[in-house]
């Protein structure tokens, strides 16, 4: 297993925990409700991406060569663009973060593909 995205994913999972119930609990009251969605989306998908690195650990060992890393630094990537933007967007009220959020989003994507492909490599 590769260490350093397991803990990578499992501090994306804990981060992702406590900013689901800042949300819920801090920012109820304080947003509007569109961007109280906002800030939830960036939370769902930081935490789906948390659990798809726990899953590139995985893969690193089993399916070896660079695909899997690349998809586990693209994931990192993605979570920090997609998700980071999505809450400075929120709090902030600021709409020029949403121009980050598509490059976080295609980081995601691209995340997701390296790891088919390094599954595809390692067909048993």
């Amino acid at each position: 297993m590769h260490r350093g995205f397991f803990i990578a994913g499992c501090a994306f999972g804990f981060i992702g925990v406590a900013l689901g119930a800042f949300g819920a609990h801090a920012l109820k009251a304080r947003l509007a409700p569109e961007l109280l969605a906002t800030f939830e989306t960036g939370v769902r998908y930081q935490l789906i991406h948390a659990l798809a690195l726990l899953a590139v650990a995985w893969a690193c060992v089993r399916c070896p060569g660079r695909a899997a890393p690349a998809a586990g630094w693209l994931f990192v990537a993605g979570i920090v663009l997609f998700s980071g933007s999505l809450y400075a967007l929120s709090v902030s009220g600021v709409r020029a973060f949403g121009v980050v959020t598509p490059f976080g989003g295609m980081a995601l994507l691209t995340g997701w593909a390296c790891l088919a492909v390094a599954a595809w490599r390692h067909a048993d």
